[in-house]
């Protein structure tokens, strides 16, 4: 199997967008992430992975706690903005401030979490990261900022929600 037919297989699949954020000291570092998963709801555990040629790996592996940002529809410029160059990722200050822990967080997102990290793990040519939520922030409900960025096949999309006749039962 070639890593282009395993690659152009997963494109199939599509996936939540998050961007984690993170500042190991030496000023923000940010990426997109859509490997997010849950792990466990006691204790509340998620996950990502990030490539080991990342950027980002070294400030990750001496990160503390990390912010991820569930993405909304209408945060398709963050998406594209995070998988840009690592200069221009925070070169807009309006787009973000600081929690008074220290990580960078990002306006306007429906839902963020914060995470201690607690196990880095070498998996392939990836590390995958299990952090514990420690916050929560989830904004009021509202239906055109709830919704979500899904990747798929290369492009972003916003979900369309099938009959409710079946309630997927």
């Amino acid at each position: 199997m070639s890593a282009d037919d395993y690659r152009a297989a997963l494109r199939r699949h599509p996936a939540g967008v998050t961007i984690v954020t993170l500042d190991a000291g030496s000023g923000p570092v940010g990426f997109t992430a859509s490997s997010f998963s849950s792990v466990s709801l006691d204790p509340p555990l998620v996950s990502f992975n990030i490539a080991n040629t990342s950027s980002s790996i070294e400030a990750l592996h001496s990160a503390e706690s990390l912010v991820i940002h569930l993405l909304g529809e209408h945060q398709q410029h963050l998406a594209q903005r995070f998988s840009r160059s690592a200069d221009q990722r925070f070169s807009d200050e309006s787009l973000w401030a600081r929690l008074g822990t220290g990580e960078p967080v990002l306006h306007g997102t429906p839902s963020w979490l914060r995470v201690v990290v607690d196990q880095l793990l070498p998996v392939g040519d990836h590390t995958l990261v299990i952090g514990l939520v420690t916050r929560v922030h989830a904004e009021a409900d509202d239906d055109s900022a709830s919704a979500p960025l899904l990747y798929h096949e290369g492009r972003y999309y916003r979900p369309t929600p099938l009959s409710s006749t079946n309630n997927g039962n």
